[in-house]
C-alpha cells in the first residue's frame, strides 16, 4: 500500500494540509509520498495517472490500496480515514 499526497508548492489549501499529514506521519508512523506537481512534470504525470475522473486540482491525496482519495483540503478525522486508521 502507498499513501500518495500531490500538492503545489504556493497551493493554499495545501499549506494548510502539510502539518495534518506530518501529524498523521508522526502519531501513526505512516508514510505519506509527497509529489510536489506544479514545478515538476514527471510529478504531475504521475497525479495523472492516478487522478482521471478524480480531481483536476491539488492537494490530491490517493491510497493505492483502497483507491479512496481526497480532493482538496479535509479535516484530521477525514485524513485519518483515508490512511486506514482507526
Amino acid at each position: 500500500m502507498a499513501l500518495l499526497e500531490f500538492y503545489g508548492q504556493e497551493c493554499g489549501p495545501c499549506m494548510m494540509m502539510a502539518p495534518l499529514v506530518e501529524k498523521l506521519n508522526e502519531e501513526h508512523s505512516v508514510n505519506v509520498e509527497k509529489y510536489e506537481v506544479w514545478h515538476n512534470e514527471e510529478n504531475l504525470e504521475k497525479m495523472r495517472k492516478y487522478s482521471p475522473g478524480r480531481c483536476m486540482g491539488v492537494p490530491f491525496l490517493f491510497n493505492t490500496e483502497t483507491e479512496d482519495f481526497i480532493c482538496g483540503a479535509v479535516d484530521y478525522g477525514r485524513l485519518k480515514e483515508w490512511a486506514g486508521i482507526k
